[in-house]
């Protein structure tokens, strides 16, 4: 099977119509990270492609050697804060559009303060002073309980109740925005994502890369949802323009109930062997239904076969990757 790689990491023309429609500038907060860099490229190219000018402005920490230089030559204006400090972030400038994709999961444990500091008490502040703005915040599905793997997933009406402090802190930062969203009339859309992957990091990489070694699997949470990052942005991008006040909630991932059991064999055929697993697949996963991010913008347009093939094809190739665990399998909401 063969993936035009071009072709999947450049805007739809979908992206560019509606981002032609948008007004202002988009400031991307939180863009130094694993999803900012790509966000941001894709928002400059679907703007430059339809001809208008909005900026796209990322402000992170910028911690990676070399990411702001590369951003700033690719037209993408760069501001390098520690939003965490309040005087850094009221210098920041204002805008009409804002991605909100600030916060932090992996190493929470043992770092509880600072995560509820980064996941709850940041998003207050930022909602505030980006009260006049429209603003994608960035969430996640560990935010709902574990649902039954026959039940097609928690949906935007399942009550939350997420496992440990990492999701306990991500359904605070919601509340934060969500109660600042009613007091200001601010528009929001709430965005639980549930898994992002691509050829560099994301729950195939890592399935991929134990039946390659031939690793033990790990079948105790034996289902997974996940969706292509570049389909993940675009849908990021879009849901701009679908942001109420009070605050809408859009479930995104892919929709499959992807076993991993089957996932591993589809690896195995292709690498020639034969996965080798450890204990059996619970009733109960953390699992999304994004029917309604379907309705909103049709279905991803990379399918979960093109995925495996990416994925498999990227690793025999020595492709880089990041070394950033989703963590998928823990079930007691330890990161």
């Amino acid at each position: 099977m063969h993936v035009d790689v071009d072709e999947i990491l450049r805007p739809s023309e979908t992206l560019v119509a509606e981002l032609a429609t948008l007004e202002g500038d988009l400031l991307i907060l939180g863009a130094g990270g694993k999803i900012g860099p790509s966000i941001c490229r894709l928002a400059k190219a679907a703007f430059t492609q339809a001809g208008v000018p909005n900026r796209v402005i990322g402000v992170s920490r910028f911690s990676e050697d070399g990411l702001e230089a590369q951003l700033n030559e690719e037209g993408i204006e760069t501001i390098a804060a520690d939003i965490l400090d309040d005087e850094q972030l009221q210098a920041l400038p204002l805008a009409k559009n804002v991605l909100y994709l600030a916060g932090t999961k992996f190493g929470t444990t043992n770092r509880e303060s600072y995560t509820w500091a980064m996941n709850t008490y940041l998003p207050g502040r930022v909602a505030e002073k980006y009260k006049d703005s429209r603003i994608v915040v960035y969430s996640t599905g560990n935010v709902y309980p574990f649902t039954p793997v026959l039940s097609g997933g928690a949906t935007e009406e399942t009550r939350p109740e997420p496992v440990g402090e990492y999701g306990q802190s991500c359904l605070g930062r919601e509340r934060m925005f969500q109660y600042f969203s009613s007091l200001y009339n601010t528009p929001l859309l709430i965005y639980r994502l549930n898994y992002a992957i691509d050829f560099r990091y994301g729950v195939l990489l890592e399935v991929a890369k134990s039946v390659q070694a031939q690793r033990p699997i790990d079948l105790t949470m034996g289902h997974v949802n996940v969706i292509w990052q570049g389909d993940a942005n675009e849908m990021a991008l879009r849901s701009l323009l679908h942001c109420e006040a009070p605050a809408k909630i859009l479930n995104i991932t892919g929709p499959e109930t992807v076993s991993l059991r089957w996932l591993a064999y589809e690896f195995g055929k292709i690498f020639d062997t034969t996965p080798q697993f450890i204990n059996e697949e619970h009733p109960t996963a953390l699992l999304s239904n994004a029917a309604e991010s379907f309705r909103l913008f049709g279905y991803p347009s990379v399918t979960l076969k093109q995925m495996i093939q990416l994925t498999a094809d990227w690793l025999r190739s020595g492709g880089e990757t990041i070394n950033k665990p989703t963590h998928f399998q823990e079930r007691k909401g330890q990161f």
